[in-house]
C-alpha cells in the first residue's frame, strides 16, 4: 500500500513538473484542447469557414438567380411531403431558389460579419483604452468621458438608427451593404473593450515590470506594446471571442428587419425574414437558416467559455 501511494505522488509530482515546463500560452492551449466543448465548436467554426470559402464549389445552384421555370415552395426531402423535389435536398424558397445554395453563400456573410467587425472593435477599443489608461489626467478624462456617452446608448438601437439612416446613401450600398455593418458595429462595439482595456492597464501600469522598462529608457509606445498588451491580452481575447456571435447575431437581426444586406444578396436573417410571411405553408425557410445561426452562435459561445478556463490561472489544476 505504501509503495503504490508512494508512486502515485511521484507520478503526480512529475506530472506537476511537466505542465510547469509549459509556458503560459502554451499552458491555455493545452488546457482549451482539454475542453471537449470548446474542441467541438472550434469544429462547427472550421466547417463553417471551409463551406464559406469553398461555396461557390460546394453549392449545387445559384444562390441568387431565379429559375426560369420555377417550381413552387418545394418542402425538404425528408418531410415526406408531396411538395418535394429530389432535386433541392432542402427545398426551395417561395421564388424557387435552392435554399441549400443560399444556406452556404449565405455562411459567408456570417463569417465575415463576425471577425471583420469584431477585429475592428478590438484594434479601436485596445487603443482607446491602452492610451487613456497609461496616460491618465485630462486625456483620460476626455476619452472615458466620450466613452461614457457612446455607452449611454442602447447597443442595437444605437445600431439600428446608424444602419437606418446611411442604408441609401452610396457608402451604405457599397458590398451590398456590408461595409455600413461594419462601421455600424464598430461604432457600437468598441466601448466595452476600452473600459476592459483601461481598466487592465490601470493594474498592470505600477507594476515592477514596467517601472523597469521605463527606468532604462523605453518609450510609452514601446510599453503599452510590449509590456502592458501582452499582459492584458487574456481576458481581451476572451471577450473578442464573445464578441463574434454578437455581431453574427446582429447582422442577422438587421437583415431579418430589412435594413441589413440588401438583397438578393443572402443572409440567414435576410431568409428567415424572406420565409417568415410564409411561416405557415413552409416553416423550414425560416428553421433552417435560424438554426444555423443557433449552431454557429452556440459554438462561439463554447469556444469562449473555453478560452475563459483556460486563460483563468485559478482553474489550473
Amino acid at each position: 500500500m505504501a509503495t503504490a501511494s508512494a508512486t502515485q505522488e511521484r507520478a503526480a509530482e512529475l506530472n506537476i513538473l511537466s505542465r510547469k515546463q509549459r509556458s503560459l500560452w502554451g499552458d491555455a492551449v493545452y488546457r482549451l484542447f482539454r475542453n471537449k466543448a470548446a474542441v467541438a465548436g472550434l469544429i462547427v467554426i472550421g466547417t463553417a469557414f471551409l463551406i464559406a470559402i469553398l461555396a461557390p464549389f460546394l453549392a449545387p445552384y445559384s444562390p441568387i438567380e431565379i429559375p426560369k421555370n420555377p417550381a413552387s415552395q418545394m418542402e425538404p426531402l425528408w418531410t415526406g411531403s408531396k411538395y418535394t423535389d429530389s432535386r433541392y435536398l432542402l427545398g426551395t424558397d417561395f421564388l424557387g431558389r435552392d435554399i441549400v445554395s443560399r444556406l452556404i453563400f449565405a455562411s459567408r456573410i456570417s463569417m465575415v460579419v463576425g471577425f471583420i467587425p469584431t477585429a475592428i472593435v478590438f484594434g479601436l477599443g485596445v487603443t482607446v483604452g491602452m492610451t487613456a489608461g497609461f496616460f491618465g489626467g485630462w486625456l483620460d478624462q476626455l476619452l472615458m468621458r466620450f466613452t461614457d456617452i457612446i455607452y449611454a446608448f442602447p447597443d442595437f438601437l444605437f445600431l439600428l438608427i446608424i444602419v437606418a439612416s446611411f442604408r441609401a446613401s452610396p457608402f451604405g450600398k457599397l458590398l451590398d451593404g456590408l461595409m455600413l455593418i461594419f462601421v455600424a458595429i464598430a461604432i457600437v462595439g468598441w466601448v466595452g473593450v476600452a473600459r476592459l482595456t483601461r481598466g487592465q492597464v490601470l493594474a498592470l501600469k505600477e507594476r515592477e515590470f514596467v517601472e523597469a522598462a521605463r527606468s532604462i529608457g523605453a518609450t510609452p509606445r514601446r510599453i503599452m506594446a510590449k509590456h502592458l498588451l501582452p499582459n492584458a491580452l487574456a481576458p481581451l481575447i476572451v471577450t473578442a471571442a464573445f464578441a463574434v456571435p454578437n455581431a453574427i447575431l446582429g447582422e442577422a437581426t438587421l437583415s431579418f428587419l430589412g435594413v441589413g444586406i440588401i438583397p438578393p444578396t443572402p443572409s440567414w436573417g435576410q431568409m428567415i425574414n424572406e420565409g417568415f410571411p410564409l411561416f405557415a405553408a413552409n416553416p423550414w425557410a425560416v428553421l433552417l437558416p435560424a438554426i444555423c445561426i443557433s449552431i454557429v452562435m452556440l459554438s462561439f459561445t463554447f469556444v469562449g467559455d473555453g478560452l475563459r478556463d483556460a486563460l483563468d490561472p485559478r482553474m489550473k489544476t
